[in-house]
């Protein structure tokens, strides 16, 4: 005689994902940077918000519902990464999550391009997301000391933010790519230096998302950073390519790139660390190979 089959109502707990956590995104007044703010706010986190520009970056605090924090500046100037750490830690008393998503574009040809333009892009997406890894390590790393002496395992995350410019390369960014790459190789490292600390440390690369940095290049789609004029954007002929290199037949939205992020800070994650999650809508190369 076979038993019969009960269905039975799990009770769960009346709280979000991340309730209790403490969250930075670096980059996180505009594009993806904010709309993942805005979907680890949802989901119970206290988050840092944090961009070069105050203004922009207040206004996005006062619109993301939730417990948030403010902190401008520059990050590739030397210890405003750990003057932000320290500002959540006086704040907050920990952190949880770092996301590194800061970042920009200066496209030249390699025979076209300057030491100073290189330099940036490897300050900004290798070197910063360095230094945030290093402020943020006592406050990761020593709490977890006393957790596995308890017994107990609580994970925190890292998720570093390259692109497929960076794993698979993209005429005219030899030094958008470069610094991409880079962080892919940081990521692995600290997910084998601090896996034993339960710190799960991934990297997402996206495709073509639909920011600023993928928008139209003209006189309107300009940043100004560090003092400077920066001029965003690709050709409106690499757009238009776009939709026949996606197997989605679409770019992605801001929202649907902060899914991927948000996915490796849930507990559904715990035992994924040291990879590179694509998010692209199976695109897999750059926009121009």
């Amino acid at each position: 005689m076979m038993a019969s089959l009960v269905k039975r109502k799990i009770e769960r707990p009346d709280m979000a994902i991340l309730d209790d956590k403490v969250a930075i995104v670096t980059g996180s007044a505009r594009g993806i940077g904010r709309a993942t703010a805005e979907l680890l706010s949802e989901q119970g986190a206290k988050v840092l918000i944090n961009d070069i520009d105050g203004d922009v970056a207040e206004q996005a605090a006062s619109e993301i519902t939730g417990e948030t924090l403010v902190f401008s500046g520059d990050l590739t100037k030397e210890g405003v990464p750990d003057r932000l750490v320290q500002k959540v830690i006086d704040e907050w008393g920990k952190v949880d999550i770092l996301i590194n998503n800061a970042g920009y574009t200066l496209d030249a040809p390699i025979h076209k391009m300057s030491d100073e333009w290189f330099q940036k892009m490897i300050d900004i997406h290798s070197v910063v997301p360095f230094r945030m890894c290093r402020a943020v390590a006592p406050h990761m790393r020593e709490p977890a000391k006393k957790e596995r002496e308890e017994g107990r395992e609580v994970f925190r995350k890292i998720v570093n933010v390259s692109s497929i410019s960076g794993t698979m390369g993209n005429a005219g960014q030899a030094n958008y790519s470069s610094g991409k790459s880079a962080v892919v190789g940081l990521t692995r490292t600290l997910a084998k230096e601090w896996g034993q600390f339960k710190i799960n440390v991934n990297a997402v690369a996206f495709g073509f998302i639909e920011t600023r940095l993928t928008a139209p290049k003209n006189e309107e789609n300009v940043a100004e950073i560090g003092g400077q004029k920066v001029q965003l954007g690709i050709p409106e002929q690499m757009i238009a390519l776009g939709p026949a290199l996606i197997p989605l037949g679409r770019p992605g939205n801001t929202h649907e790139a902060a899914g991927g992020v948000f996915l490796l800070c849930t507990p559904w994650a715990n035992f994924i660390t040291g990879q590179v999650l694509n998010i692209t809508g199976g695109q897999f190369s750059g926009m121009t190979t």
